[in-house]
This record gives C-alpha cells, structure tokens and sequence, in this order.
C-alpha cells in the first residue's frame, strides 16, 4: 500500500511510467534523475556487449522508482535516498554507489564556506542576502529539487529542519539546478557531485570539501547511497545486467564519472 507521504512525492514527481513491462531482452529502469546519465551510459556499455538488449533508462525521481519497481512498471527502480522508506521493504535491494551532494553556486559569487546552519537557514528563507554570509550585496536565489527528489529528500535528511522557503525556485533535475545557478550570480542549489560541471562552484560545508576522497573516508557529511531495486530476486536480463553493473568495469565507469563504487 502506498502512504500518504510517498503518493504525495510521486504527485510531485508528476510523471508516471506506463506500458514499460518486461518484453523479451527489454528492461526498463526508472527513478532517480540524479543517477540517471550514469544509468544511461552503463546501459550503452552493456547493450554494446548485448547487441540484442533494449535498456530504456527514465527519470521521474526517487519516489517514481520505488513505486514503479512495486507494481512491475520497471523492471528496476533507481533512488536515491539516505534511507529507504518503509513501502520499500518488499523489494530486493542493491547498492550500486554512492553519491555525495554538492552545494553550488556561481563562480563570481565570493561565498567559499557555509556552516551547517547557515545552509539551513539559507533553505528555509531565514538568511535572504550574501551579505550576511560575507558576500556581496545580493539577494539569494534558493534553487531546490520537486519534492519526489531522491536528492532533495537526502539533503534535507542530513541537514534537519530544513522547511524550504516559498521563493525557491524548482527544478525537476539536476542539470537544470546546474544552469539556473550557472545563468544567476546570485543563486545556490545542489546536485550529484558526479553531476559539477565548469559553469559553477562548489561550496565548502563546515570546512569539508565535496571530493572523491571526501566522500569515501566519510570526511564530507551530505553523502547517500543509490539505490537499485527489483520486485523479487532479479531474474534473466535484469539480474545480468545488476552483475554487470557490480562487476569490475562497471564499478570503475562509475567511479570515472565521479561517483563512489559500492564496491
């Protein structure tokens, strides 16, 4: 049965995948939009390796992925959460990463280092100028994920107390929090490090820089795992196609484009 809280993040999501059942060697994935172009480029790699493969790879948000591996509208369903809701229980559970989450802003903008708090206080309405962080005059940009975010849910997890502000502006993926921030001097969000491109900057949090090495040692605090999700123990394709994502190669194209392997 699904809870209130989660019909009202797919609700937000404002997308539902139909018609994808398993036909032949076709499988669908579907979910998280934060680890959906490193989803994208590990089912090239496999179906190159499986020439009579079809891999469809969707978005949709955490929310969509859970739902989605229940009722069988995915073969996989891809989150990613800090923890795993309770409708998530029937499903069988796979690690394939981890991923931490990278405060940006733009490059002119003269803020390094946000504290904790001020993060908070930032999201949530209370602090509403860069000067009262030590940066220019400015009113700040809150730039936030849809609520069916498998991010924006982490982020708030971790951090606590977070009640975003009404004037944030949101977006449904983490490329375009990248170039809302990238087109506005004045703007913050957040996304998938493996997603930081050259058009922004990282923010420190308490000191902590959002590294590789970081995310690994535990040493930066806004880390979650991603989550890929089967209805039952995976069969035939899609239990192939988790093998080749656990594998050596496939751990290592993750850790290439910037996420942390499970393994």
């Amino acid at each position: 049965m699904v809870t209130a809280k989660l019909a009202l993040l797919l609700g937000a999501a404002g997308l539902l995948v139909a018609g994808c059942g398993h036909r032949g060697d076709s499988i669908t994935l579907a979910g998280s939009t934060a680890f959906q172009p490193f989803a994208q480029t590990l089912a090239k790699q496999y179906m190159a390796e499986h020439p009579g493969v079809r891999i469809s790879v969707q978005g949709g948000g955490s929310a969509l992925g859970i739902q989605s591996a229940l009722n069988g509208t995915a073969q996989i369903g891809m989150a990613d959460l800090v923890k795993l809701p309770d409708e998530a229980r029937p499903l069988t559970v796979t690690v394939a990463a981890r991923d931490g989450i990278a405060l940006i802003v733009h490059p002119a903008n003269t803020v390094t280092n946000l504290t904790m708090d001020q993060l908070r206080d930032v999201f949530n309405g209370r602090i509403t100028n860069w000067k009262e962080l030590g940066g220019r005059d400015g009113a700040i940009t809150v730039v936030s994920r849809e609520a069916g975010s498998g991010t924006r849910s982490s982020l708030e997890q971790i951090v606590g107390g977070i009640k975003l502000t009404p004037n944030a502006i949101i977006q449904n993926a983490g490329g375009t929090v990248g170039e809302t921030v990238a087109n506005d001097a004045n703007a913050i969000g957040y996304l998938s490090h493996g997603m930081v491109g050259t058009k922004v900057k990282m923010v420190v949090i308490d000191g902590r820089v959002c590294s590789t090495d970081a995310i690994q040692n535990g040493g930066y605090p806004l880390v979650r795992p991603i989550y890929l999700l089967t209805r039952g123990v995976p069969q035939g394709t899609t239990a192939s196609f988790l093998e080749f994502i656990l594998a050596d190669a496939g751990q290592a194209q993750i850790r290439k484009d910037g996420l942390i392997p499970a393994k």
